[in-house]
């Protein structure tokens, strides 16, 4: 039976990719290989694999199991230390490249013939696995795991940060934490809470813990990178003469300028007024002109309109 692919390789993606970079990869693969575009004979298997690819790689728990234990990491049982696995793989690999032991011409593919491996791993698998009966291994301080998970942001939190309480659910249970969410956080910025991860062993230091923050959906604004976009609602006569209207935005009230002969869809831009770059220029912001139409016309609305269509030649369906 031919050896599993590496996850990595099927995605097309280093292993230091980060969450974005592997959906993005998925998403482009999906478009091209999915059996309902594709005519390559080989498209669904290609498929499947890449969605099993990103099952795994796209769970951030699961993605660390499967850097640890490699293919096999579904028959790991959930009880190894991730941590204590590699360290005991780096030290059989040693042994068998003769560094540290009687390895060179006598190891075969990477193993000593007088290593010890049930003492080595048997510490991890425990009854069930290797070293069945023999004590535990000592590993020495082990430091924590880092750990990550998603945090909602709402676009005037991006705006003006801010602290806020979350709850963090791992291992041990549910924690509470006070976070600082950073002015100018954008969509997929990781932020670092030192020490606030996975617990160390043995006087060990915990890892950190990151959050990802993804900006959440707004009635009003849609945020792309630092740029924010907002509609502009305009009568048809402000939009036709031209004039000077005030603008809600997430950082206080703005004025816009509208050109006369402001259409429907025209992009006008205020420069610097969306999401701070604490290293950088700031994002800008963009009102979408839509031109209102009044649902009822009173008497003299209707006549003025009238008027205004039996003497102008606009003509808004000529090329």
């Amino acid at each position: 039976m031919a050896p599993a692919r590496d996850f990595y390789e099927i995605l097309g993606v280093p292993r230091t990719a980060s969450q974005d970079e592997i959906q993005r990869a998925y998403r482009k693969l999906a478009r091209k290989q999915h059996p309902d575009v594709s005519k390559h004979p080989d498209s669904e298997e290609t498929f499947k694999q890449a969605s099993e690819a990103y099952d795994v790689l796209s769970d951030p728990s699961t993605r660390k199991r499967y850097d640890a234990f490699g293919p096999e990491f579904r028959r790991v049982s959930e009880d190894v230390d991730p941590e204590a696995f590699s360290r005991a793989r780096q030290a059989r690999a040693r042994a068998g490249s003769g560094v540290g032991g009687r390895g060179g011409a006598g190891a075969d593919q990477g193993f000593v013939s007088d290593i010890d491996l049930e003492s080595l791993l048997g510490s991890m698998f425990g009854a069930s696995g290797a070293g069945q009966g023999r004590g535990r291994a000592s590993w020495g301080p082990i430091p924590g795991a880092d750990q990550e998970t998603e945090l909602d942001v709402s676009v005037e939190e991006a705006y003006r940060g801010g602290r806020r309480s979350i709850s963090v659910q791992g291992p041990d249970g549910s924690r509470t934490l006070r976070v600082t969410i950073p002015a100018g956080v954008t969509d997929g910025q990781r932020i670092r809470l030192a020490g606030q991860g996975a617990r160390g062993t043995d006087g060990a230091p915990p890892g950190d813990l990151y959050l990802i923050a993804r900006i959440a959906p707004h009635p009003r604004y849609r945020v792309q990178g630092r740029d924010v976009h907002v509609e502009l609602r305009l009568a048809p006569w402000e939009a036709a003469l031209g004039t000077t209207v005030a603008l809600e935005t997430p950082d206080g009230e703005a004025k816009v300028k509208v050109p006369a002969g402001t259409s429907s869809g025209r992009q006008l831009r205020l420069r610097g007024r969306g999401l701070p770059n604490p290293r950088g220029s700031p994002g800008h912001l963009f009102a979408s002109a839509r031109v209102m139409v009044p649902s009822k016309l009173s008497d003299q609305e209707q006549r003025l309109f009238s008027e205004l269509a039996d003497i102008s030649s606009f003509d808004p369906r000529a090329s």
